[in-house]
Formats: C-alpha cells, sequence, structure tokens
C-alpha cells in the first residue's frame, strides 16, 4: 500500500513494565481521526483526512492511489481542486495567438463560462456539467455559431488540462455532450454585374480594391497593407505577406490571417488596373509598429492610403466608402436624413472573395489550389464554404459533351461519320 495511516486519536507509549501501549492523545474524541499519508510522483507529501469508523475507506483510498501510479493515471488532488477559473485564467495567458484572438478567447470565457461554471473544481466535473452549462448558454446566446466558439474555447482548457495531468478525461467531449452546431449557410456569391456596379460606385482612388478582391481574393486588412513592392507587374504574381489591422485601438502592421503568406496570380486585366491607380495615385510611405501597438516600426510604401495620407481605418472606410457604393449599387437602402448605412454584414469587402472563389471554381480550378490562394489553413474549409458553387459531374458531363458536338458542328461529316468511329 502506497504510504500509511496515522491515527491521530492514539499514540504509541510505553507501560510502567516496558510493554508497548496505545495511549490516547490530546486530540482524542476531536475532529477526524485517520490521516491517509503518501508521497506523490514529484516527492511531496500528499494527505487526506477520514473520520472514526472509517479507516477501511482510508486504506482503500490509498490503494486506488498506489494503482493510479502505477498505471501512470496519477492525479493530484490539490491540483483536481483547482477551479476551472483559476485553470483558465492561467491557460489564456499561455497562449501564443495574435492579441486580437487572445482578447477574444479571454472575453468569452469571462461573460460565458465563469459565471456558470468557473467556480466549479476541475476534478469535479462531469459530462452532466457541461450539458447543464450548455442548456443556460443557449438561453443567453441565441447565435449557434457564437455558442459553438464558447464551446470549443472551454474544450480547449479541458483539454489543456487532460494533458497536465489534472483531468482523466474531457467532459465536452462525452458522447452524451452535443457541441452547438451552426446553422449551415450557403454562400451567395455576387454576379459580375453587382461587383461592377459596386465597383463603379467607389471612390476613383478606392476603385482598384475591388479588382483586387474579386480579381485575387484578397482580405480587406491584406488589401489596405499592400505594398507596391509586393505587385509583381511583370512577373504576373502578387505576394500577400502583410494586412493592416486594429490591435486595442491602434493599426500596426501583421501579417496575413494566420499567417499565410502567399502568392497568387496577378490577371493581366488586374495588373492593369493597378498600373493605371499607381500613376494616378502614387503609392505613400506609411510607418506602422509591428504586430503590436508597442512593436518594431515598419514602414511600407502602400497602394492605397486614407485621403490624409496614412493606413486606412476599417471602420471609416466602411462608413465613408463601402456602405455609400453598396446603396448606389441597390445592394442596401439609402438611409434617410439623419440615419446610418443598414448593417451590411453579408455585403462587406469579404463579398469579393467570395465572387473570386465562385469565378476560380466556375473555371474547374481544384479546391486545392483555391485554398492556396484565399490563404485558407485547410483545403477541407475551402471545400465545405464552396462546394455548393462547384458545378455538378453531371453538368461537367454535360459541358463536355457540349464542347465536342458544337467544335464538330462547324464542319459536319454526317452521321455516319459517329458510327465509324
Amino acid at each position: 500500500m502506497a504510504g500509511h495511516i496515522q491515527d491521530r486519536w492514539y499514540k504509541t507509549g510505553t507501560a510502567a513494565d516496558g510493554k508497548t501501549v496505545r495511549v490516547r492523545t490530546d486530540r482524542y474524541g476531536k475532529g477526524l481521526r485517520y490521516r491517509a499519508r503518501y508521497i506523490g510522483p514529484d516527492g511531496t507529501e500528499q494527505n487526506k483526512s477520514f473520520s472514526d469508523g472509517k479507516k477501511r475507506l482510508a486504506e482503500k483510498w490509498l490503494t486506488r492511489i498506489e494503482a493510479d501510479m502505477d498505471a501512470g493515471q496519477f492525479i493530484d488532488p490539490k491540483a483536481a481542486r483547482t477551479t476551472f477559473r483559476q485553470y483558465a485564467e492561467k491557460w489564456v495567458k499561455s497562449l501564443t495567438s495574435d492579441e486580437n484572438s487572445h482578447a477574444a478567447v479571454k472575453s468569452r470565457l469571462r461573460l460565458y463560462a465563469y459565471p456558470n461554471i468557473g467556480s466549479r473544481p476541475l476534478g469535479s466535473f462531469q459530462p452532466e456539467h457541461i450539458r447543464d452549462w450548455l442548456g443556460e448558454l443557449k438561453q443567453a446566446v441565441p447565435n449557434a455559431t457564437h455558442r459553438r466558439l464558447i464551446f470549443e474555447n472551454v474544450s480547449s482548457v479541458m483539454n489543456a488540462a487532460l494533458d497536465d495531468g489534472i483531468l482523466r478525461r474531457n467532459p465536452c467531449r462525452a458522447t452524451s455532450v452535443k457541441a452547438p452546431e451552426p446553422v449551415p449557410t450557403r454562400v451567395k456569391p455576387w454576379t459580375a454585374a453587382r461587383m461592377f456596379a459596386v465597383r463603379a460606385a467607389l471612390p476613383e482612388q478606392y476603385r482598384a480594391m475591388a479588382d483586387l478582391g474579386a480579381g485575387c481574393g484578397l482580405r480587406q486588412g491584406e488589401i489596405f497593407g499592400l505594398p507596391v513592392d509586393e505587385v509583381g507587374f511583370l512577373t504576373g504574381w502578387l505576394h500577400v505577406g502583410f494586412q493592416v489591422k486594429q490591435v486595442r485601438g491602434r493599426q500596426v502592421f501583421a501579417p496575413p490571417k494566420r499567417g499565410k503568406v502567399r502568392d497568387v496570380p496577378l490577371p493581366a486585366e488586374v495588373a492593369k488596373v493597378l498600373t493605371e491607380h499607381v500613376r494616378r495615385f502614387p503609392p505613400v510611405d506609411v510607418t506602422l509598429p509591428w504586430l503590436t501597438p508597442d512593436g518594431e516600426p515598419l514602414t511600407k510604401k502602400l497602394v492605397f492610403v486614407a485621403p490624409q495620407g496614412g493606413a486606412l481605418w476599417r471602420d471609416v472606410f466602411n462608413d465613408v466608402a463601402w456602405k455609400p457604393a453598396l446603396a448606389a449599387a441597390d445592394v442596401i437602402p439609402v438611409p434617410g436624413a439623419g440615419e446610418r448605412y443598414a448593417a451590411a454584414r453579408a455585403h462587406g469587402m469579404h463579398a469579393l472573395r467570395h465572387f473570386y472563389a465562385s469565378v476560380l471554381l466556375d473555371a474547374g480550378e481544384s479546391i486545392k489550389a483555391l485554398s492556396t490562394y484565399l490563404g485558407h489553413s485547410d483545403p477541407g474549409f475551402t471545400l465545405r464554404v464552396y462546394t455548393h458553387l462547384m458545378p455538378s459531374s453531371e453538368g461537367r458531363t454535360r459541358k463536355a459533351v457540349d464542347g465536342v458536338f458544337r467544335a464538330a458542328g462547324s464542319h459536319d461529316h454526317g452521321p455516319g461519320t459517329a458510327h465509324a468511329a
């Protein structure tokens, strides 16, 4: 048996005749009688107390501890008493994600996890506690996509505790626990007519942005952070290595989303538009810190800048340039006097990327290539988002056969030709 059991009500003494006897201690009849003690894998002594009459229970507990240590499944009881919040706050500090992602995770846990499960010791978690919490979460957060993000953050904390030997299993991954399932939404790409209508309605100094989004698949921040020396006018390639993003209310230069630096084909028509753009609106040197507001200053000659010459702010650009263009193209309503433009989440600049994807897929480009050009981490994600835009197999069959027959129609050799073949 690992360790030993101390009886705190009795101690061993020696009688007048020299015999060993049990003698009551000063603690006799007070508090918990038995203390089970053992040395943990880290070399420190651990213990647990049991009441009078529970010596057999203490022995069983020590036996179980010994079995767990032999099987490599030992969990420090003190560590298991760490609350979810205590552990999660430490885990959040160790995240290596970018600052905005870090802040988002911290906010989700603080608002939606800590109030319900934050005070529960990690070692006490059972699947029922997660199921109960998910029920409460559904009432507080109607949006299933947002609930899924919160759930995955909580599950990540549990996985870390599992790796650290504080949990034996992740209760979020139990078969009876059903993760929130976002309602599937299908991307509805713009038509070419709508894309060009919005492009025409943009201010002249920003019009080429539509060509970069719809013709190269760049994100808004990547367009804002595009240096002129990354545009391969002669090579036919465009390097996407930077974006302008906002961190703690300040602008910074950063790599593209998830660090997916990439090269994308630069179509001749887009190159022509960019050539004319930089002739009329010469690129401007912009200096911003790298990654964080206190990062090292970095200077880039940007293709698109604000009227005053600095980097573009997302919200300002959307309000003064993008949404007015949407309204002019009848994508969203024109606001009344004193009103703001309506929310246009489905018609942000990301709609240009969807248009780009639809054009490439319709032309037969592979999902793998499209995923690379869009800067996605996984072609599987690209497939899930755009699979409904891919031409069906029967559609490709019809198109292939129709193409052969139309080509043959210009020099008809009569029905006998097909039989002869």
